[in-house]
């Protein structure tokens, strides 16, 4: 683990956030005593799943936050933005049950020379494993008091009080995550491969 003094910290193969889990539960206890909303969407009933070679992102911000699937029900989750980020090797992939089986739906993009690039990107996810390491990282400041990042979203109901979680930076390989809604000012996807197919062909 790098000195916090020299303004990185590496943690591998951790769960659920890109921070260790004490400081997530934290995140998300808050967020369901606040009732903070994330997506300013309903999201559907299916998590989708995301691999990723790598991520290169700076301006990161994450807090606590719930989601509301079309129907009412909540979903605790950590959402996790960037400013702008860059992403090597993306798949992702949701399976939906139909009257007829399973249908996957999996696309893939950012495999050649040209990454996929996202700006103001914000990921709602319950589930996290990578390798990452993070540059001047705040732990504990106000989401609402974040400088780093692209900020709490529009319209997504969160405390500017809430526990959060800020970097300069951040880099991220080898990521596996289950998420349930993702949004972006802009989302280029260089190389873009979509498929339809009967059964289940997920990312991992």
């Amino acid at each position: 683990m790098e000195s916090l003094a020299r303004g990185g910290t590496r943690w591998k193969r951790f769960a659920v956030v890109m921070v260790p889990s004490v400081a997530a539960t934290a995140a998300i206890g808050v967020a369901l005593s606040q009732g903070a909303l994330a997506a300013s969407f309903s999201v559907s009933g299916q998590k989708f799943k995301v691999t990723a070679d790598r991520l290169d992102g700076t301006g990161f911000v994450q807090y606590g936050a719930i989601d509301a699937q079309h129907g009412g029900k909540k979903i605790p989750v950590a959402v996790s933005a960037f400013s702008n980020a860059k992403i090597k090797g993306l798949c992702q992939s949701v399976v939906v049950p139909t009257p007829i089986g399973d249908v996957s739906m999996k696309l893939s993009a950012g495999n050649g020379g040209t990454p996929v690039e996202a700006k103001n990107l914000y990921i709602d996810l319950d589930q996290l494993d990578a390798d990452a390491t993070f540059r001047n990282i705040n732990i504990g400041v106000a989401a609402g008091d974040s400088t780093k990042g692209p900020g709490i979203k529009k319209g997504d109901g969160a405390d500017p009080g809430s526990f959060a979680q800020e970097a300069d930076s951040a880099t991220l390989t080898g990521v596996k995550q289950t998420a349930w809604a993702t949004s972006a000012g802009t989302f280029k996807l260089s190389g873009l491969k979509m498929g339809v197919k009967m059964g289940k062909h997920e990312c991992y």
